[in-house]
Formats: C-alpha cells, sequence, structure tokens
C-alpha cells in the first residue's frame, strides 16, 4: 500500500534524506527509527505529500503522491510531529473543520465524530479552545484527526509524544487494533514503543537506512542476545560469582552492577552460556531471586547503526 522509490530530499547542500527504497503492506506496524536529524520527519513529510521531493516517487494506495495527491491523501491519516492544528478553535470545532475537509455528511460524520472522541478520551476537553489543552491532548486531537476519516493508511510522527504512561499505554493500545486493517507507520525516537507496537522496524542514519528487520532480528544482533542476567541476596556472592562465572568458557564478559547486586554474564557468539550459569549457581548454593535471558538490547544497536564511530562495547554488528 505504500512504496518510496529512490526517495531524496535537500535542502541547499545538506542532503536530508538519501535515496530511500522500501515498501509497507497491509497489517504491518513500521517502526520508522533515527536519531535528531537523520531524516525521519522529512521522509514522513514526502510520504504525506506534506512536501515534495528532490527525487523518487511516492505511492499509496496506487496513487502517485506527486500526480494523485488528493487520491492519495484521502486514504491516508497523518499526524505531523508537534500535531499542529487552529490553536483558537474548540475541539469540536476543530473535528468539524476536519470532518468538512474529508468530505464526511450525514450520518457517516456523525458516528466517525463520535468513534474518535471516545476513543481519544476528549469528551471532558471537547468544547475547549485548543490553545489552553495540555500538550497531551493536544496529540490527543492531532490524532483524532488522524482517524476521523477511518483511512486505510496511518502515518504518525512521534504520536506519543508529550503522553503520560497510561495516555501512551492507550495511544499504543490503539495502534495495536487499528493495525489489524490498516497499514501504519510509526516515526518515533523511544525504542521501547517499537517492542510495544512494531512488526518491523527500519533505522536511518544520515538519510540513508542502515537496517531494516523484525525487532527480534535487530536484539539479536545484540552482544547482550542470549546474556543470562540474575540478582543476588547477598554482596560476597556477587563478588564470588563474578569471579567463578566470568571464568566460564561459554562467557565472554561479566557485568556487575554493587548497588544492585546485579550480574550480567554476556555469552560469546553463537555459545548458549544458561546452562553453566546456572551450574555454577547450584553448586555454590546462591540466593538468586531473580534470573533471566535477554533477548537482546534494541538501544545498544540503535547506537552502533547510527553512530558507527563510537565503539558500541563489542556489539555483534
Amino acid at each position: 500500500m505504500i512504496t518510496t522509490k529512490n526517495l531524496s530530499k535537500r535542502y541547499g547542500d545538506k542532503l536530508a534524506v538519501d535515496d530511500l527504497s522500501f515498501t509497507v503492506s497491509p497489517g504491518e506496524v513500521l517502526g520508522f527509527l533515527g536519531a535528531n536529524g537523520a531524516g525521519k520527519s522529512t521522509t514522513m513529510r514526502m510520504i504525506a505529500g506534506f512536501i515534495a521531493p528532490s527525487a523518487g516517487q511516492v505511492t499509496v494506495c496506487g496513487h502517485d503522491i506527486e500526480r494523485a495527491a488528493v487520491a492519495a491523501k484521502s486514504c491516508m491519516g497523518y499526524l505531523p510531529e508537534g500535531a499542529p492544528s487552529y490553536g483558537e478553535m474548540t475541539v469540536a470545532e476543530f473535528l468539524d473543520f476536519v470532518a468538512d475537509v474529508r468530505g464526511l455528511r450525514g450520518a457517516q460524520r456523525t458516528q466517525r465524530r463520535d468513534v474518535v472522541i471516545d476513543r481519544l478520551a476528549l469528551v471532558p476537553v471537547i468544547d475547549q479552545v485548543i490553545d489552553t489543552l495540555s500538550k497531551g491532548f493536544r496529540r490527543r486531537v492531532g490524532l483524532a484527526q488522524a482517524l476521523i476519516h477511518d483511512p486505510q493508511v496511518l502515518i504518525l510522527d512521534e504520536p506519543t509524544d508529550g503522553l503520560d504512561p497510561n495516555q501512551k499505554h492507550e495511544v499504543r493500545r490503539l495502534i495495536n487494533e487499528l493495525s489489524k486493517d490498516k497499514l501504519v507507520i510509526v516515526s518515533t525516537h523511544i525504542l521501547e514503543e517499537v517492542h510495544e507496537v512494531c512488526t518491523r522496524a527500519i533505522i536511518i542514519a544520515n538519510g540513508r537506512i542502515v537496517a531494516d528487520e523484525t525487532p527480534s532480528a535487530l536484539e539479536a544482533r545484540s552482544r547482550y542476545h542470549h546474556a543470562v542476567s540474575l540478582r543476588f541476596e547477598k554482596p560476597e556472592q556477587l563478588s564470588a560469582a563474578a569471579r567463578d562465572i566470568a571464568a566460564l568458557a561459554e562467557v565472554a564478559a561479566v557485568e556487575t552492577n554493587e548497588r544492585d547486586l546485579r550480574l550480567t554474564a554476556v555469552p560469546h557468539p553463537g555459545r548458549a552460556a544458561l546452562p553453566a550459569v546456572t551450574a555454577v549457581i547450584a553448586r555454590n548454593d546462591w540466593d538468586v531471586p531473580e534470573l533471566h535471558l535477554e533477548s537482546g538490547r534494541l538501544d545498544e544497536v540503535f547506537r552502533a547503526l547510527t553512530q558507527p564511530h563510537m565503539p558500541p562495547q563489542g556489539a555483534q554488528i
């Protein structure tokens, strides 16, 4: 439903987006990740038809975003970064305005308006002027306008920015529900959001794609993939465990946190450290109230891919 081919954007001498090509299919939730200035928002704006590319092509639901802009935008909901709106309007007036622009009429208009007001919990502020709303409520109003026409495609630029933990949970739950019959692209710098809602992640750096994989596959690149993390009850046990576990053939490194009495055993690539670590624990009869096998650390992989000049502390990349 969305295809970009050789998409580029240049601002003077600065190449903000450099030859991006990817396709997103129905049912996918694509996380679009990158450091500040990597080109995330610029790419979202080009896909949404908000700015024109310097080169390349975007098609949405089979419509070229430049040659058939109205048709492409009619099947798309777009939440820009910052959720701009008309601050002098009330929430109700703004949603009515967006419904008019989207061509909603009669019973469909009433039904869609009621759905987004309920889903985004806007009843308490429905008659309040947008300029007087909190950042969180403004974000929810932005989501409501993106959803009001029930689009096939959702482009969400930092959808949970400014929301409290409960509101973030509700928005992520909503995205998961919507993804059952929609295509969703989420631009975010919040890595936990990738775990919560995304089926696929693209990481860009300096305007170019440096990774395009599932979140699990990205985590598997981490040096902490299948690392064993445990917590002890006694400081002397932590010290003894650090010594004994570091000596295991399966373990490449041991990291300790003395304040929390935690230890992480990092395995050699392709080796399983868990059986050997648990055998050492049993042999010494240590008190270990917590033990788990890590899937990997996405933040470490992200740093290694977006800041390649900085040593990633042994990341397997």
